[in-house]
This record gives structure tokens, C-alpha cells and sequence, in this order.
């Protein structure tokens, strides 16, 4: 049955670990800012606060890939679980006097966390499962990981917290990480092969760096960092677009819990339509170009329809299917260096992390001066032009192939 559905059985503790420990990170989502802001800490220090934390989870994303291929994606996973539970005793402990030069470091020790310990459970599947279900398997990494950030984490704490209170939702948060790390790292009993493991050193890990002299997998750095750009940018404008159009705070977030209640869906099934009809196809036409064209609908629906939530509700929910678009990425990159899949990976996650500074950095350059519809043609603009990059993303064995063709 699990094969069936695209489910490596012999992973499937790490998937369901996996889950749990993203409900235990994803306690604080879309609350922590305004939380800290209405104790009395500056807006700018609660952005200072999350620009840190940004900047840990995109440094801890480029590490996973090189730190697995040398050392394995287990010890990685629990480096990644210690990080985040010193993170977070500072962290919490700081709250609750406020003290900023103790909740900043310790926050970014937290950032460390999770990339660590996903990101190394990614490589962990792209090194020992099938590659024909390959697409179909990343299908399943992205649905348990989204899931977890973005649904039952922040509808875990949306019940809990009048019962408990925020800062006690954040140390149950630490439960729910013990739990899927034990499930992820030790009832899982897969293997890495022997062979896939390399030595560790400097110049291994250096590999995550000097990978990208290679075209295909810059080209690919790009394209990932693309990736992201709607979905880290659109929760920094579109409300205050649809509150021009009478949207309701409420109803924005109504409607942001549906794109993600639809992605994970969508990510199952572009995972298992990427092994059917070719993952760069549907990457470029999914993931480039329907997604520029829904940006383009997002823009002008308000403004035919007006105040009309199920229609805007529907058209924003096309953002969660296109963007699954991009999920047989996951299962591609590793291929475009098949002698380095670690570093490979390292890229994959860093494109990632940098979607989350590209994002706001574009609406806080345009977003003045050229307005919500500007913002959302630029991003537009770069799915298409992460469309036309997406042929270039071929494997050493097709350009083999095709140089062997062609004489």
C-alpha cells in the first residue's frame, strides 16, 4: 500500500518523525512578532529577532547536504535537535523578562534546528529511495513537512493557547521535537549506504561551495531560490492590498491557511505527476509558468470582483497548487551531480533559505514606489524567467547521451 502511494516503506518512521518534530517548530508561526510587540519589544527588534533567526536557517540549510554526505544524515538530525533545544531553553527563558541579549543569540542557535534535522532527512531520501519513485517521495517529505509548520502547528496553538498561555505553547513545542526525533532518528532503522558516505574534511565541505563553478547547479540555485519568492512575500503586502478592497485581517489568514491546507495535497500530487510526465516539465510549465500567471490573477481579481472572499479565496488557492509545481526539484538536483549529491543538496537548501531575504527585500524596494500589482508582476517575471532556466537542468547522463547522439 505504501509503495503504492509513493511512500518508501523503509523510511516511513522518519516521515511520520518528521511531522512531529515540524508541529513542535511551527508552535510559534504567525504569532511570535505581534506576541513580543504587544509585551513591549519594538517592532524593530522583533524583525531584528527574525532576520537573525533567518539568517541561522539559511546558513544550517546550505550546511545539511555536505554535513550528511560526510558524516551521515543521523548525526546531523541530533546536532539539529540539540541546537534547537539550547535555542530554545535560552530563547523561552529570555521571554519571560524580555531580555533581548539573551533571546537574540539563542533564537539564532534555535534557527539551526530545524534545517538540520529536515534538511538532512531530504538527502537521507534522495540516497535510498527508488529513483523512478523518487518525485513521488519528496512528494511525501514536503507534505509531512508543511503540514507540520503550517497546519497543525499553528492550529495546535490557536486552541492551546488561551488554555495554556504562549510561553508554555513554546516549551510543549519541545515536546513534540523530542518525540519526532526519537521516531526520525532511532525507530527509523534505514541505512545510508557505505558508499554514498565520504570522509570529513575541509575540502569536503568546501564542496558546497566550489560545486557551483558547475552551470547546471547554479542555474538550479536560482530556480529554487524562485521557488519561494510568492510564498515568503505575498504574507509581507497582500493584506494590506486586500484591506483596500474591505479583506478583513481574519479573512487574509483564512485564506493563507487554505494555500498551505491545498499545497500539501498538491504536494503529493506533483510528486506523483513529476514521475509520470517528467520533473523538469513539471517544474517549468507548473511551477514557472502558472504560478506567474495566478500572480497575475491574484492582482486583478480584487479588482473585478471586489469584496468577494470564496472568489479570492479561490484564486489564492491556486498559489498552493502551483507552487507544488517546484517539488520534483528536490528529487532532481541531487542528479545533476550524481558524484557530489551532498553538496548538490547543500545548494538545494540554500536557494531555500535565500528565498526568505529575496522575498521582502523586493517588497520593500517596490512595494512603495510601484504598488502591490508591481511587486506581484516582478515575481512574476522571475517564475518565467525560472521557466526558461528549467531546460538547462540536465543530468551528466542526458548530456552524455546527447553529445553521443549528435555524432
Amino acid at each position: 500500500m505504501l509503495e503504492k502511494i509513493g511512500l518508501p516503506k523503509n523510511l516511513l518512521w522518519g516521515y511520520i518523525g518528521l511531522a512531529i518534530f515540524m508541529i513542535g517548530d511551527g508552535v510559534e508561526q504567525g504569532w511570535i512578532s505581534p506576541y513580543l510587540v504587544s509585551r513591549g519589544v519594538s517592532i524593530e527588534g522583533a524583525s531584528l529577532l527574525l532576520t537573525v533567526y533567518g539568517i541561522t536557517v539559511a546558513v544550517a540549510a546550505w550546511l545539511s547536504g555536505v554535513l550528511v554526505q560526510t558524516l551521515g544524515p543521523r548525526k546531523i538530525m541530533v546536532s539539529g535537535l540539540i541546537a534547537f533545544m539550547i535555542g530554545s531553553f535560552g530563547f523561552i527563558g529570555g521571554i519571560y523578562s524580555l531580555n533581548m541579549p539573551v533571546m537574540l543569540p539563542f533564537y539564532a542557535i534555535r534557527g539551526f534546528g530545524y534545517p538540520l534535522f529536515a534538511y538532512s532527512f531530504l538527502v537521507w531520501i534522495n540516497y535510498t529511495s527508488p529513483l523512478e519513485r523518487r518525485g513521488s517521495a519528496v512528494g511525501w517529505f514536503w507534505f509531512m513537512f508543511s503540514v507540520g509548520l503550517s497546519v497543525i502547528g499553528p492550529f495546535y496553538s490557536s486552541i492551546a493557547i488561551p488554555i495554556l498561555g504562549h510561553i508554555n505553547i513554546l516549551w510543549t513545542g519541545l515536546l513534540f521535537v523530542i518525540i519526532g526525533s526519537l521516531l526520525a532518528i532511532v525507530v527509523n532503522k534505514d541505512k545510508v549506504p557505505e558508499s554514498e558516505i565520504t570522509t570529513f574534511n575541509l575540502r569536503e565541505l568546501m564542496k558546497g561551495i566550489t560545486i557551483l563553478r558547475r552551470g547546471r547547479i547554479s542555474i538550479g540555485l536560482v530556480v529554487k531560490t524562485i521557488n519561494g519568492l510568492a510564498q515568503y512575500g505575498l504574507a509581507a503586502f497582500m493584506p494590506i492590498y486586500l484591506a483596500s478592497f474591505g479583506y478583513s485581517t481574519t479573512e487574509w489568514l483564512q485564506m493563507w491557511s487554505a494555500i498551505f491546507t491545498v499545497a500539501i495535497f498538491a504536494n503529493l500530487f506533483f510528486g506523483w505527476a513529476g514521475d509520470k510526465i517528467g520533473w523538469r516539465n513539471t517544474i517549468q510549465w507548473v511551477g514557472g509558468v502558472a504560478y506567474a500567471a495566478v500572480l497575475v490573477m491574484v492582482f486583478y481579481t480584487p479588482q473585478i470582483v471586489g469584496h468577494n472572499f470564496w472568489v479570492m479565496m479561490i484564486i489564492l488557492c491556486l498559489c498552493g497548487v502551483t507552487m507544488a509545481g517546484y517539488v520534483p526539484l528536490s528529487a532532481l538536483f541531487p542528479l545533476l551531480a550524481p558524484d557530489n549529491k551532498g553538496a548538490a543538496m547543500s545548494i538545494l537548501n540554500l536557494g531555500a533559505g535565500l528565498s526568505t531575504f529575496l522575498a521582502p527585500a523586493i517588497v520593500y524596494l517596490f512595494f512603495k514606489s510601484l504598488g502591490a500589482g508591481g511587486v506581484l508582476f516582478i515575481y512574476a517575471g522571475f517564475y518565467i524567467l525560472s521557466a526558461i532556466l528549467t531546460p538547462f537542468l540536465k543530468t551528466p547522463e542526458e548530456l552524455t547521451s546527447k553529445v553521443a547522439s549528435e555524432n
